[in-house]
Formats: structure tokens, sequence, C-alpha cells
């Protein structure tokens, strides 16, 4: 089906008041040997696809370890990918296609924020789990009924571990620069605080994405001459930024996120531009057995946090609806169970094919994947969080703190 007949499809199918949606609630285990679907929303194309096609790899090995064994109940798990093109409005019409249309129980993947905001909306009317690896902390204060679960640290933990790293590097006087995001203005606000209360400056300016130049930014910030610039962008406006920066000549320290500093920046501009960049990571439970496994099944040296999380996605879905004693596959029972197969007294594993063998007989299981511990608080956020700092050298990055 092409992309325009899809949308007309969809199109067709809410003007008849999204009579599709309900029968999503009414799945059964009774369907034995029926897929029980799993949604992905994940980035395959635009500014933050350098994550995409891992996220989908690791999800179709969980897909495989699930069903090795039997699935959930004697059903296997069908993972749906869909590209949501980095853009909100596509993410959109795949949330109605995957709900509506595929009548998944859970939507995993979710990396920008502005994708999660757009389409969470859909999954708590639909009564569908969304497992996100975006950090907005707005997201998790939306009214979404218990079916929201971050995988990934907030916007407060990443700008306060930004700020006080800078800090630590001796950096008084700090710039942030950054598109327009639903989390610019709240990284300002944090790291500028942190930098205040240790005697120095901070500010910052939101720019428009998608320019060719930025150097009349750049030059705004400069007038400021900060010692730190904060970079908030994705790949293809902070390689922009980087460029500027070095044209400029500025010659102070600059710090960055995963989704902007990371190896496809480093290949897309020049070792020099680049050279010196720090950039906090979100770090996977690298000393883990479950991590070893993973990477090694997806035969690479090592694996960002955000494909462990995806991995977890599927997992935790699956252990979910495997506890499930409502006779329902469906969102509220992912939901209803999540946290009972992931935290508290149950047997600690972290072997997806164990895991589930234990809940299928009844067992208590607390379940820690490749991307780490996974206990949720109240609001849906994950507790337990790792970062790491890399720093660009001759090209590369290399790691310089771990905590």
């Amino acid at each position: 089906m092409s992309n325009l007949d899809r949308r007309t499809f969809l199109q067709a199918g809410l003007g008849v008041g999204g009579l599709m949606l309900s029968s999503s609630l009414s799945r059964s285990w009774a369907q034995q040997g029926d897929p029980i679907k799993i949604g992905l929303i994940i980035p395959l194309t635009g500014a933050t696809s350098q994550f995409g096609a891992t996220m989908a790899q690791a999800a179709k090995i969980a897909e495989t370890e699930i069903n090795a064994v039997g699935g959930v109940r004697g059903r296997p798990i069908q993972i749906v990918v869909e590209d949501d093109q980095s853009n909100p409005e596509a993410a959109v019409r795949a949330a109605h296609k995957l709900i509506d249309v595929d009548k998944v129980v859970a939507i995993g993947g979710s990396y920008a924020s502005a994708v999660t905001s757009a389409i969470a909306p859909l999954c708590w009317d639909g009564k569908t789990v969304l497992l996100t690896s975006s950090g907005a902390d707005s997201i998790t204060k939306l009214p979404h009924d218990g079916y929201i679960f971050r995988t990934s640290p907030t916007v407060t933990l990443q700008g306060t571990s930004v700020g006080k790293y800078a800090v630590e590097l001796g950096a008084k006087k700090m710039f942030f620069l950054g598109p327009q995001t639903p989390f610019a203005q709240s990284y300002i606000d944090i790291i500028s605080g942190i930098f205040k209360a240790t005697g120095g400056t901070g500010n910052g300016l939101v720019y428009e994405d998608k320019k060719s130049s930025y150097r009349s930014e750049v030059d705004q910030a400069l007038k400021e001459s900060p010692d730190v610039i904060v970079l908030g962008g994705y790949v293809p406006d902070t390689s922009v930024v980087l460029k500027d920066l070095y044209r400029a000549g500025y010659s102070g320290k600059k710090i960055g996120f995963s989704f902007g500093i990371n190896d496809a920046l480093t290949k897309a501009v020049p070792a020099e531009v680049s050279e010196g960049a720090y950039s906090l990571v979100p770090s996977a439970a690298e000393n883990s057995e479950a991590y070893k496994r993973l990477i090694s099944k997806m035969k690479r040296p090592s694996l960002d946090s955000y494909s462990c999380q995806v991995y977890d996605h599927v997992v935790l879905t699956s252990l979910a609806l495997a506890r499930a004693t409502s006779g329902q596959a469906n969102g509220t029972a992912v939901r209803d169970n999540l946290r009972a197969i992931s935290e508290g007294e149950g047997k600690r594993l972290d072997d997806a094919a164990e895991a589930l063998k234990a809940v299928v007989v009844g067992g208590q299981v607390n379940y820690d994947g490749p991307s780490g511990p996974l206990e949720f608080a109240d609001n849906g956020d994950v507790k337990g969080v790792f970062f790491r700092y890399e720093q660009v050298e001759g090209g590369k990055l290399v790691v310089r703190k771990v905590g």
C-alpha cells in the first residue's frame, strides 16, 4: 500500500468514528495461536534516525526469544514496525494504524519527545500502553491513566547532569543553543540555575530548526563570552552550529546530548569541527549479562541505551501479558501487570526467556534488562538511570566519565 493510499485509508477509518478502536479491547486468550501484536514507532528516517535501525533489530531479537519458548501462553508475539520519520504528523498516522488497524496491545520506541507528545493521547484514549525512550518531563505529567512508561532519564535528570559536569570542568559562563523542542526551555532553565547557584552565569537561545546557517545565533551567543556552550539540537542542526562555531573561532568547551553529538555527527562534519565536544549519553547496563547477550546476538561491540530500551519494551509487554489473569490480551492487561514483573520481591532475572517461563508457571519475577533496572515511579518514570560522558577525540567518541 502506498503512503498516499495508507493515508486515505486511515482517514476513512477515522471518519466512521474510530469504530475499529473499541474492538481492540475484546482480544482474549481464547484466540489460541493468533499473534499478539506489539507496535514500534521508531525513527528510521529523518533527523533522529541514527538509532532507528538498531532499535528495530533489538526488538526483533526480543520477538525471537519470546517466541522460541512458546510465546505468551501459546500465542506468538509479532512486532509491527512503523517509521515516524522524525516527524510528529507521521507518528500520529503511524499510531492510528497500529491502534485501529493492527490492534496492537502496546507501542514501544517513541524516541523524540515531540513524537511522543503527539501520539500519547491516542494511546491512552485507545487504552494502549506506550513505552517511550523520550526525555521531556511534560510527557508523564499528561493525564495518561497509567498507560505511559518511560524507560529513559528525564530532561530534568539530563540537564542537571550536564550542568554539574560543565561546572566540574571549570566553566563559569554557560550559553545554550538549541531548536524549539518540548524540552529546550527546560534545559536553559535547569542548566542556568546550576551555574547561577555556583556563582556563574547562564543564558540561552532557542533557534529555528532546519536552517542552512546559524551564524547570527552563534554571534549572539559569543557576545556573552561563554566558556561553555551547551548544544541541545539533533544531528542535522548541531552539525551546522558546530561548523559556525568553528568558523567564528570559538575555543571554549562544547557539551551536547547523545541525540545530537554521536557517531553520526562525527561522520557528518570534519574532525576539527567536532574535536573536543562532549556528549551526555544515557548508558545501558553495560556490565550486565543481559547487555552482553544482546550485543552478542546483534554482533556489535556495543549498543546505545535507546536500542536496549526498545528490546526491553518488547520483553516487558510480553511478561506483563503472561502474568495477566484477566483473560484479556490488551493494553489494560499490560498496564496492570507491568510493575509486578519488573520490581518488587520477585526473583531477579535478566534473561527474557527464563523470566517468561517463570511467569507462565506462576513465579514472581523482577526483570532487569540490558537497559538497566526497570522500576517505575507512580507517574511512569523509570527510577534507575545510568549516564556516561564521551568526548570527540580525533573524530572518535571516547568515554571520559561514567556515573
